[in-house]
This record gives C-alpha cells, structure tokens and sequence, in this order.
C-alpha cells in the first residue's frame, strides 16, 4: 500500500478509539522510511569516529553509556515528548515554530499583512493569546525591529543548516554503507570505492524528479528489516562476547570514561553526537504524520532497536579493540554479512532520500517568507500532499556532495561537518521551543528558562566538541550556511525594499476619481489582471500605464498573491475582493492568500476569479455594510468569497465545453493575426489547453438593474479575453546609497532576479496572454 503521508490525518475526538489507533499504527509503520532512515543508519559510523584515540574496555563502556543516555536524554525526551506537542496545524519544524511565534507576537516581518488574514481558521490553532494580557517580554520585542530580524536570522540559520543536512547526509550515509565491501575478502581500493559511492549518489539525485511516492512504498520495509536486523545482530553480539556491557547503562561509567581520557574525552563527542543526527526529522516531518504515530514507531521499536545495536556492537569491540575503524561491518557475523550489507545500503539511500525531501520543502518554505529567489516547484504526486520537487535545488546539491565526497573520501572528516550542521539545527529548536512555551503556551519564563537551559547546557557541551573539530571538516556547513545566508538575506532585503519603494508611491486615489470613470483614456472590453505586491492601495505601475497607453481593459482587477504565516490557507478562505473607487470604474481587488506549505497550482484560476467576483457584486447589493460608494473611503472592505460553495450558490449559470483549436476569448477578438498566434501556440503546447467556461446570468425578474449590468460588463468582458499584466522591474540603489547596499542591490539582488525564475512563471500565467510593462526602482 502506498503510504499516504502528505495527507494531513484528522484527529479523532477519542485518542483511544480502536479505529484511532489502528490508523496511527498504520502511519507509525509508514513512518519508518520516511523519518527514520537517517536516525537508524547511525550505527554505521558512531563507533569508528568516536573511539579514535582510547580503545580499552572502559573507554568502549563509557562511549556506550554516553550514546545511551543521549538518545534518551535528546531523542525520546525533548523531542517525543516535549516538541511534538508544539505543532502548527499539524505541522513540524523549524518554519512551523517561527509561524506559531508570528501569530501570537507580532514578530512577522512579511509584508501585507492584514487584519482579515487574523480570521483564517488556521490563524487561530492553538491556546487563545487574547485571554493573557501582553507580557512586558513580549512587548519589548515587538517594539524592537532588530531583535525580530535578529529571530528570523536565527530561522534561517537553521534553514540553512538542514540545508547543510541535505548536503552531508548523502555523502556520509553512503560512503559508510559501501566501506563494508572493504571488509570482504575482495579488498577494493579506495579509488574504487569512492567511484561505486559516486555512482550510487549520482543515481540517487537523478531519481528525484520522478517524485519519492513511486519507491516511498518500498521504504518502509527496507527501514523495518534495516532495523529488525541491527537489533538481532546487537543481541547476538551481547550474548556472545560481552554480557557485561549491560552494567554501562549506569551514568557512572560517563564519569569514568571523562576521568580517563580528560580532554580527548570531551573532543570524542562530536563523535558520540552523530547517534542522533536525524532527530530533527522526526519534528521536521510531522506533517505528513501525526505526534501519536511519531511517539509509537520512536519509543516502541526505533529506540529499543538503536540501543541494542550500541550495545551489542560495544560488546564486540571490548573484545577485539582492533576493529574499531570497522566496527559495525566487523560485528556482523559471516553468514549474514552480504544480506546486512545490501539492506544496510538500502537503509543509507532511503535516509539520504528523506533529507533531500526534507530540504527541497525547507527551500519552498524560505520562499514563502520572501527569503529565497523563486525556483520551479514541481508537485510529484496527485495524491500525497507536498511531496515537491525543485530541479534547481536538485543538481546543485548533488555538486555539492559529489565535492564532498570526492573532496574528503573519510567519513570521520565529513561526520564532523555532519555532527555540527545537526547539532545547530537542534539548538535553535531549543531556543525557538522556549520561546514557544512563552508565548504560545502562554507558561511562565521560569519554565520556559528551566526548559531552555537544561538542553541548552547538553546541546552546548556537544555543539562546543562539534566546534572544535572546523579545522577537520567542521567548516563545510558554515560555509554552505554562510553563502546560503547571503542568498537569502540579498533577496529578503531587495524584496522589502522594492515593497516599501511601491507602498510609498502609490496612486492617489483622489488622482483617480478626479480622471472619471473612464480613467481618460479608452475603455476596451476585456479584463486587465494587474499583479502586485500591494495589498492595498494602486501601484505606481498603473499610473505608468494610463498615462502611456491609450486604451485599457473595460474590468479592472488587481491582484494580490501573497504567504501568510500558516501551513495552509483552505480553498473556501484563499479569496478576498473588494472594490476600488465607485461601481462606475468597474476596478476589483483581489487577494489570493497561501500558507506556507501550500502549492500555487490554480488551474482554473480565471474561472474562480469571474465567479468570486460576481458573488462579491451580488453580496454588497445585499449586505449593506460592504456598499461603500457613499463612504469616504473607495478602498473598500474585503471578503471571503469562498470557492467551494460557488459550485452550489453561483450566482452565473456556467456551462463548460473544451478548448479546441483557437479559444474564444481570441475569437471575440477581430485580429487574425491573433488568432493564428493563439492556435500555433495551442499546438506547440498541447497539454496547456484549458477547458473553456461560459458564464451566463440567470433569468432573475428581481435583480437591481445596476446589479445586472455590473454583471453583463464582467461577462462580456470575459469573452473578450483576459490580459494578465505584470512589472518587469529593474531595482537600482539610489545615488545617494552606501557603497554597501549598491552592492547589495545592484550586484547581488539584480543577479538573484535574472537567474531565477521569473514571476510570470513563478504565478502559472499563461505566456500568450502576458503584458510586460518595464519601470524601474530607485530604491
């Protein structure tokens, strides 16, 4: 069966009803290769790394004593029981923290924001934050707009650090699963090892357009048999060579092994860290699970089967020291060591495989919050929600591990780049968890402080030994977070300054009711979409157009697409139109709102468009309080138009046939020219033929007549065709910037624009129907 793990499970009113948990058995079993194919291939290469130095009976006993109580202490406490439970709508992460503190402290640094996006039914998850009153904590950092740049800093930190995970992960996994053809007989060279590790990692990324959902079918049982077998094998070793090594499941041997080795102890834990990297992933893929299932699979098998694994193999090295650059390949017995070994690769391969899954929706999330260049986001899957694919991303992480594996070819030297990239991840979790005990919680600070500094002292003796170890590979993810950071932080910032460029020239509206309903210019039929960033108010681009152009469309809309800080916006609440100016300018507004998570991918967006407007025509006739031509302001209120109840209560007849051959909307239109355009673009693109939708007014003897032929101009100008029109914007610093920010903005920020995806294709607008119109910003 294929597991449907992008779909978000509903949670049953009772948590143990049979059909309840047998659901989420189902979904903890499915859970095994997606989020733990990189926490169960760690005993691959812990022990190789840590003991390098010290390799005596008591050295072993302390390492194993230290992995056990960290994979407690770390994994199965703050994780399964504390992070699982601060969920945004289901969702877990890095980005699903930020977006809980965003909306109950005003920490969001989003532009457009809106009081109407404070209405989403997701907006609302969680404890209400009205019942507390605001917090002397809370108010100092809402005042203080460079301490919330400095946390959404710290986010992106971490972004780029699970961008850094995506990196190393396949690099290490790999590399360690195929070292075991060294143990057989046929001893390879290292040369050919690093080929067939190569060729391995190459096959893997090429994959990846074909989208997880194909193999994810397979990934469970590889993970499943990957850990029956680990845990088989610890056990046998346990019995056979050392029984003893039970009695180090006391904390008395950590003292022990400190004692002994002093600092090579302390420096060791870079080694003993790498035990949990893959932890996050359990809160990171939350969304495709439930808390309950993640808890169940974690505590019941993952966990008993790791420690056993540690265990046994610690076993085995008591009593043969020698094999600890093998260790694990080594404490095989030989009747079962060619099985292990291809499972062993498997399990490496579907580890790597959820990192990079991982990664590619961290980049769609940076991206929503207007930190990341557009970049093509492909959907792989019709029936699992946010299985993506970006093919940018892609190819240049495979560069980037091929270099590190080519460039290092050690698995201890990229363990540590590997064990610092994770262990930074896990330390901004602690930070951004306690803050949410705070805020969202609404707990006092002396827990949130007694949360923060407990894990934080753990974390920090591991991150400060992880540390230690930049000069032997450790430097590898600050450096990837480094350029990633710059990235980002260019594109974040050259946004804002384009925004705050449009926000304050706005078009006046006392400028445009004094042109008229004609706006001066010709009215011609057709409808004129015109995209940007503002939320409210008319961009300075439209008064670029109407004092150069002629003529202009006879229905106006303007369009908003914008992220707000939740997971997903549902389709009966993406929607919100308005009017601008009296009904005579026939000029709309119109917000279309994505959670972060969420795929732009309207297939029938014009349709809906027609239809929400119609309904928002139909409503303010009847709903007195949206009628706004007599009030002082023309920038009127905005509403829901929900797109699923249109079905059922439009107020158009609509009758649908398909699109063949040349579109109506071309046809209406006297040019041939045009049309033979259209009809070679059609057959050049076959699979962009629309369903073509006719929209007719019911026969309704009571409708307001200025109701009905509000209605007909929107019809007739829908059979005229729609124009999709957007700004080809050139930013440039103003003469009198730093030196610095024409950097910044002339270099950096213009190349970011010309080598990513342009907006056009970024919003699914059709190529034949665009209008480009160039202005430049001094900003």
């Amino acid at each position: 069966m294929e597991p449907e793990s992008g779909i978000p499970v509903p949670r049953s009113p009772s948590p143990l009803s049979w059909v309840n948990l047998s659901k989420n058995l189902l979904l903890a079993y499915q859970s095994f290769g997606v989020v733990y194919g990189d926490l169960s291939t760690s005993p691959l290469y812990v022990y190789t790394s840590t003991l390098q130095k010290h390799n005596n009976e008591a050295a072993i006993f302390g390492a194993f004593s230290l992995i056990f109580w960290t994979l407690t202490l770390i994994p199965l406490l703050k994780y399964v029981l504390l992070v699982l439970s601060a969920d945004d709508n289901g969702e877990g992460g890095t980005f699903a923290l930020y977006s809980l503190l965003c909306r109950h402290a005003k920490f969001s640094l989003l532009p457009n924001q809106q009081a109407a996006d404070e209405e989403l039914s997701a907006y609302k998850y969680g404890p209400s934050s009205q019942v507390v009153a605001s917090s002397p904590l809370k108010r100092f950092l809402e005042k203080h707009k460079r301490l919330r740049t400095a946390l959404l800093l710290v986010v992106l930190f971490g972004a780029c650090m699970v961008i850094g995970d995506g990196v190393l992960t396949p690099a290490i996994s790999v590399l360690s699963s195929v070292s075991g053809l060294q143990v057989t007989e046929s001893k390879l060279t290292n040369g050919e090892l690093l080929l067939i590790a190569c060729v391995i990692l190459v096959g893997l990324f090429a994959l990846q357009h074909f989208g997880t959902h194909r193999v994810a079918f397979m990934f469970a049982p590889i993970v499943t048999i990957w850990l029956l077998s680990i845990f088989s094998i610890g056990l046998y070793n346990t019995i056979l060579w050392n029984p003893k090594i039970v009695y180090a499941f006391s904390p008395h041997y950590i003292i022990k092994y400190f004692s002994e080795t002093g600092k090579d102890g302390w420096i060791s834990l870079g080694g003993i860290l790498l035990s949990i990297t893959g932890t996050e992933a359990m809160f990171a893929d939350l969304g495709h699970f439930t808390a309950l299932s993640i808890r169940l699979a974690f505590t019941f098998v993952v966990y008993p089967c790791l420690v056993v694994q540690y265990m046994g193999q610690a076993a085995f090295l008591s009593r043969h020291p020698e094999s600890i650059p093998r260790s694990f390949y080594d404490s095989i017995p030989e009747p079962v060591f060619w099985p292990v070994f291809i499972i062993a690769t498997l399990a490496a391969i579907v580890g790597s495989q959820a990192v990079i899954t991982a990664t590619f929706s961290i980049i769609k999330q940076c991206h929503a919050l207007g930190c990341f260049p557009r970049v093509k986001v492909v959907h792989t899957s019709k029936h699992i929600y946010g299985q993506i694919y970006i093919p940018e991303i892609n190819w240049i992480l495979m560069i980037l591990t091929l270099a590190i594996t080519i460039g290092f070819q050690d698995t201890t030297m990229i363990g540590n780049a590997y064990g610092l990239a994770c262990m930074s991840v896990m330390f901004i979790t602690t930070f951004l968890m306690a803050l949410v005990i705070i805020f969202v919680w609404q707990k006092s600070v002396f827990l949130a402080a007694a949360f923060f500094f407990f894990f934080w002292l753990i974390e920090g003796v591991y991150l400060s030994a992880a540390f230690i170890k930049v000069p032997q590979g450790g430097w590898v993810p600050l450096v990837l977070s480094f350029i990633f950071m710059v990235v980002m932080y260019v594109w974040h910032y050259g946004t804002r300054k384009k925004y705050t460029f449009d926000l304050h020239n706005k078009v006046s509206l006392k400028w445009l009711l004094g042109l008229g309903p004609s706006l001066g210019i010709v009215r011609v039929p057709g409808i004129g979409l015109i995209y940007s960033e503002l939320a409210t108010g008319v961009p300075a681009i439209f008064s670029h157009f109407v004092t150069n152009l002629p003529a202009f469309h006879k229905v106006l809309v303007f369009v908003c697409v914008k992220s707000v800080p939740v997971p997903s916006v549902s389709p009966e609440e993406r929607f919100l139109i308005g009017r601008i100016c009296p009904r005579p300018y026939r000029m709309y507004r119109c917000i279309v709102r994505y959670g972060y998570k969420d795929i732009q991918r309207d297939e029938d967006f014009e349709n809906q468009l027609i239809q929400s407007i119609a309904e928002f025509i139909q409503m303010e006739a009847v709903e007195p309080q949206f009628s706004n031509s007599e009030s002082s302001s023309f920038d009127g209120r905005m509403a829901v138009i929900s797109t699923r109840t249109l079905e059922s209560t439009s107020s158009l007849i609509i009758s649908e046939q398909e699109d063949v051959g040349v579109s109506n909307s071309i046809q209406s239109s006297k040019s041939l020219t045009l049309q033979s355009l259209r009809s070679v673009y059609d057959d050049e693109n076959p699979q962009l033929r629309r369903r073509h939708v006719r929209f007719q007014l019911p026969p309704s003897p009571g409708m307001d007549p200025a109701v009905r032929e509000e209605l007909m101009d929107l019809i007739q100008a829908k059979e005229a065709g729609v124009a999709y029109i957007l700004g080809h914007s050139y930013v440039k610093a103003r003469r009198s910037s730093s030196f610095l920010k024409k950097i910044v903005i002339d270099i950096g920020y213009s190349f970011l624009r010309k080598n990513c995806r342009g907006p056009a294709v970024a919003l699914n607008i059709p190529h034949i129907s665009l209008i480009e119109v160039g202005m430049i910003y001094y900003v």
